[in-house]
């Protein structure tokens, strides 16, 4: 997997202390719908180099964080800018969908 994976830690440091702009999609790697969308971020993140980050957080790994947002099932990609939630997708995501709301956080 291509995706910067996060921790506890890293997701505070990339997402509040840096404030970058970036999405973190929640998984496991067993879930078949997570195997389908994870590639299609893997595809779109050498487009948004230096501008969008792309993380993943392993559920299993990192309950604490999957609890914290209060989410439900996998995947669920959050988008943040700046420290702020800007937003979240859940399930089996389109590529166009993805683009889409990479465009509206980033405004």
């Amino acid at each position: 997997m291509s995706l910067k994976q996060l921790n506890a830690a890293g997701f505070e440091e990339a997402v509040y202390n840096n404030g970058e702009a970036c999405l973190v999609i929640f998984s496991r790697k067993e879930c078949h719908v997570c195997k389908e969308v994870v590639p299609v971020l893997e595809q779109l993140q050498p487009n948004y180099e230096k501008k969008f980050g792309f993380y993943y957080v392993d559920v299993e790994k990192d309950k604490s964080l999957f609890q914290r947002f209060s989410l439900k099932g996998v995947p669920q990609i959050l988008y943040f800018n700046g420290g702020q939630y800007q937003g979240k997708q859940a399930g089996k995501v389109e590529e166009e969908q993805i683009e889409d709301k990479i465009s509206d956080t980033l405004k």
